[in-house]
């Protein structure tokens, strides 16, 4: 297949306005071969190769399908033609609980990101396309979804400590199949896009009855996009508010009670599933049905749980924190993440840990040593899970609650990440 004229190829060009000025040495891709991520990768190994980028592929086995080996040989095949490494990673160890196309879609993001470390890669390419934003719009409609849910999906975002990049957000489905007869390539039609037995393969048969009425996949895109925009205004309000109403202690957040309380309920909203999000590490924050229960409940008792955090009222102030029991079983080796944001190691001329000594929560146990604890102004609780340092069964180091002994506690998402817009999927 020639490689695209960015001069005057628009599906080129949208490639080229993902990247340029600054493209990154290395890129993934990855192509399920089907006709959007077929597409997908012939694009960017045009620009890649034009840029002198190195352009790796991988492909997804599900193993739910007796063809998917097959799909794979195929994009393998067309890989070696144009030259691309590419690998394929199979899925294993489903229990079968949860949704099936869900499951599989957490999967290939884990897979992915994993595969791309290892290539050295720092950002991975999708396929997605304006037909793809105009379903998910519907789906989510259907949902009773806010401000956020029906946004336009991002073009960029972060997720499993990997960077994702959406170059075809702006094209359609059937121009990216034009694009691939013209230049004789190859793709496969997963049979899963007949099955109405898939709420998506419903929504893209309505849209198609829809379309003469004027609502069709680029209206919706075109709504959604609108929507983002939207989104992106709301959240410059969020941040603000943050910003003069919160501050962090210990990875807890503090906030003024009385001013949460006065913020438009949107703002509200949203400031407390941001914070949430940044202390559990959750992909998706909670909904808006769980944050006005917890609202409730806070009112009501001044305390309530939700997503592995403790939201407490304490004076004048709500305190957001890990809870205890999300983090109780948790252990990580030392130099580790522990908790999905916690990295504690020795400082200065400590001496090097040896094989016994984790990382795990303080807990009742390890904060009954720490009779002054109080004197920190903070709740129990956010001492009770925050990081330690044990050997064993004997406390080596609490560097949040005062006892550093040579260690110290680093968030890796820290303060900047909260008090700043962050990528979100």
């Amino acid at each position: 297949m020639p490689a695209s004229d960015p001069m005057t190829d628009p599906l080129a060009q949208s490639i080229a306005a993902s990247f340029d000025p600054a493209p990154p040495p290395v890129l993934g891709v990855a192509v399920s071969g089907g006709g959007d991520s077929v597409a997908l990768l012939h694009l960017l190994n045009g620009y890649a190769r034009s840029r002198g980028i190195a352009l790796h592929a991988a492909t997804v086995d599900h193993g739910l399908r007796p063809e998917a080996a097959r799909e794979a040989a195929m994009v393998a095949a067309q890989c070696r033609a144009l030259g691309v490494p590419h690998d394929t990673l199979r899925w294993t160890g489903w229990d079968h609980s949860g949704n099936l196309q869900n499951e599989a879609r957490k999967a290939r993001y884990r897979l992915l990101a994993d595969w791309a470390r290892g290539q050295g890669i720092g950002a991975v390419c999708i396929g997605h396309t304006a037909d793809d934003l105009a379903e998910t719009f519907v789906m989510r409609l259907g949902r009773r979804a806010g401000v956020d849910g029906l946004s336009a999906m991002p073009a960029m975002f972060d997720r499993h400590g990997m960077r994702w990049h959406r170059p075809l957000l702006n094209a359609r489905r059937a121009d990216l199949r034009a694009h691939l007869t013209r230049c004789g390539v190859t793709w496969v039609d997963d049979p899963s896009n007949e099955d109405d037995s898939f709420a998506r393969v419903r929504i893209r048969k309505a849209l198609a009855v829809l379309t003469d009425l004027g609502v069709d996949s680029a209206a919706l895109a075109d709504v959604s996009r609108h929507l983002a925009d939207a989104r992106t205004a709301l959240d410059a309000q969020m941040f603000a508010a943050a910003r003069a109403h919160a501050q962090v202690q210990c990875g807890a957040v503090a906030m003024d009670w009385q001013a949460l309380c006065d913020l438009p309920t949107e703002t509200r909203r949203r400031l407390l599933t941001h914070t949430i999000a940044w202390i559990n590490g959750a992909t998706y924050a909670p909904r808006s049905s769980a944050v006005a229960e917890v609202l409730t409940a806070l009112d009501d008792a001044g305390a309530a749980t939700v997503q592995g955090c403790e939201l407490r009222l304490k004076r004048d102030k709500l305190w957001i924190y890990r809870e205890l029991r999300a983090v109780r079983a948790v252990d990580a080796p030392v130099g580790a993440l522990w908790d999905g944001r916690w990295r504690l190691e020795p400082c200065g001329d400590a001496p090097a840990p040896d094989t016994q000594t984790t990382i795990r929560a303080l807990g009742a146990e390890g904060l009954r040593s720490f009779a002054d604890w109080r004197d920190l102004g903070v709740p129990r609780g956010v001492l009770l899970a925050s990081p330690a340092v044990w050997q064993g069964a004997e406390l080596v180091a609490a560097p949040l609650v005062g006892r550093s002994q040579n260690w110290q506690a680093v968030l890796e998402r820290g303060e900047d990440a909260f008090f700043a817009a962050h990528m979100t999927h």
